[in-house]
């Protein structure tokens, strides 16, 4: 960790401010970093900390403020001129081209030529050899789009390093890691500032702050309210600094509560299912378990092993090979979305832009998709319910800014999870499908989320959990299957259940 009395700060920022329309995002907000260390700005969701690194990167100016880089006022500067000066950000949602290969992506805007034709085979030898000095191992000829939302979150981290950052600026890079990628990501940003660089993380894992910073800059509502070494922090004090209250990390309830019947009510029941995949031939490789009324069952293992297209089979956006698939007593194997929805089937998706909003949508018009019909008046939406039921809705999942007619685009990323959630858990459900339910969500939104879960299963709700966050999957599991490969390897109570048993299992290693 560099001293920060013994270097003047590389990037400093004074008395930023930034609004959107009617949304002031930050106010009189502050940065310094100093150079050679590890620095990460924290604070909740829509505390303006990606607006003020979109500042620092470029992509935004600010309405008041200075910014400085090694000393030089670059305030109001573009994309490019911070390119060029060796800051990089690598974004929470991706920039890539889908269609295109690894090496095309990471190239883009800087192809090597011979001639006047790209010279492929010298690109893909120098990204092979980026992202092996990286630690990423990666088939740089595979395209972007048959790629995991891990995989795909390497190539935007590789993309930045490839382009010479000096100063990197991740927004949520491990949202969509493992532990053991987050373990290599972090041997590639101890190197890069072993070697003199210098990385800015915004983060809501606290356990991340606390293993991996130098550094801490907090936020709330807009403004920059603290910063101090993390040595001197523990993750309660971090996370009572970014809430103004104190938070309970970690709920262990779970393991007390008498475990499930065996005679409960029958919620979700797969048997025997197979779903054909995309790099290998079968995705989900013969798969049963049941999920009773009352019961949360969470999948643990390490993404891309066929958990995603579990899930598309489950809720009806991928057909199944063969296998059956119940709610209850009735088969939904060949029912529609819509069907599997009237029958009481909630999914909370993985990718949130993808599968769970319309980003140019309102949050009011967000929180009832695929339920306009019960919003029908005469053939046309009764905008004065919409809007009552969304204030509702907002208040209770505490979405900021609580404006209803405001465009899901113009939110967090963490607010618009919340969007998300608020919807699936509008109405009583018999099953709910909950695949990474807090990611990229802060520490006092984590909390509301997963009390929100466990009063679904209180009420009788069967819930499928998935999540690459191991610590999720204990805090809120009743049993946890690990799936690995395509099957599942195991299920274990969770009073058995630990991060030592589960471990090897979620890597193949037992």
């Amino acid at each position: 960790m560099t001293d920060a009395g013994a270097a003047a700060p590389i990037v400093r920022m004074t008395g930023i401010a930034k609004r959107f329309g009617a949304v002031e995002a930050i106010r009189d907000a502050g940065l310094e970093v100093i150079p050679g260390e590890i620095h990460a700005i924290v604070g909740e969701n829509g505390a303006g900390k990606s607006t003020l690194m979109r500042i620092l990167a470029g992509l935004f100016p600010p309405d008041a403020g200075t910014v400085e880089v090694a000393g030089r006022d670059v305030t109001g500067w573009s994309a490019s001129q911070a390119i060029a000066a060796n800051v990089g950000m690598v974004h929470q949602h991706f920039m890539l081209v889908p269609p295109l290969t690894i090496t095309e992506n990471v190239i883009l805007g800087r192809e090597p030529r011979s001639g006047l034709a790209i010279d492929m085979a010298r690109a893909q030898r120098e990204v092979a050899e980026a992202a092996e000095r990286s630690g990423f191992r990666m088939n740089v000829r595979a395209c972007v789009r048959d790629l995991s939302v891990g995989e795909q979150q390497r190539v935007e981290i590789l993309k930045t390093l490839v382009r010479g950052a000096r100063i990197l600026i991740l927004d949520e890079p491990t949202a969509v890691l493992s532990p053991p990628e987050v373990q290599e990501l972090w041997r590639v940003l101890r190197a890069l500032r072993a070697s003199g660089g210098t990385i800015i993380l915004i983060t809501h894992k606290l356990d991340e702050v606390t293993e991996i910073s130098d550094t801490i800059t907090v936020m709330r509502a807009g403004r920059s309210v603290a910063r101090f070494p993390t040595a001197s922090a523990s993750a309660a004090s971090i996370a009572r600094a970014m809430v103004g209250r104190d938070v309970v990390l970690s709920n262990d309830a779970t393991t007390r509560r008498s475990p499930i019947s065996q005679t409960a009510r029958a919620g979700l029941d797969v048997r025997h299912l197979v779903v054909a995949g995309e790099l290998r031939a079968r995705a989900v490789d013969d798969v049963s378990f049941s999920v009773a009324r009352g019961e949360i069952l969470g999948i643990a293992g390490v993404e891309g092993n066929g958990q995603s297209a579990l899930i598309e089979a489950i809720v009806g956006l991928r057909r199944a090979t063969s296998g059956e698939i119940s709610i209850g007593d009735r088969d939904i194997t060949a029912l529609s979305v819509r069907e599997r929805d009237a029958l009481g089937l909630a999914h909370i998706p993985e990718d949130r832009h993808r599968r769970g909003l319309v980003l140019d949508f309102s949050i009011a018009d967000n929180l009832i998709l695929g339920r306009q019909r019960e919003y029908d008046r005469h053939g046309t939406l009764d905008r004065a319910r919409v809007l009552a039921d969304a204030r509702a809705a907002i208040e209770r999942a505490d979405i900021r800014p609580a404006d209803p007619e405001l465009p899901a685009r113009a939110l967090s990323g963490g607010n618009q999870q919340k969007i998300v959630i608020a919807r699936a858990l509008a109405r009583e459900t018999a099953v709910l499908v909950a695949a990474q339910p807090t990611r990229g969500v802060d520490v006092g939104a984590i909390e509301q989320i997963h009390a929100r879960l466990r009063a679904a299963r209180d009420a009788g709700t069967a819930i499928l959990l998935v999540s690459a966050e191991l610590s999720e999957v204990l805090a809120l599991s009743d049993r946890v299957a690990v799936m690995y490969g395509g099957r599942i390897v195991a299920i274990v109570p969770r009073g058995e259940a630990s991060e030592e048993l589960l471990g090897p299992l979620m890597t193949g290693a037992a």
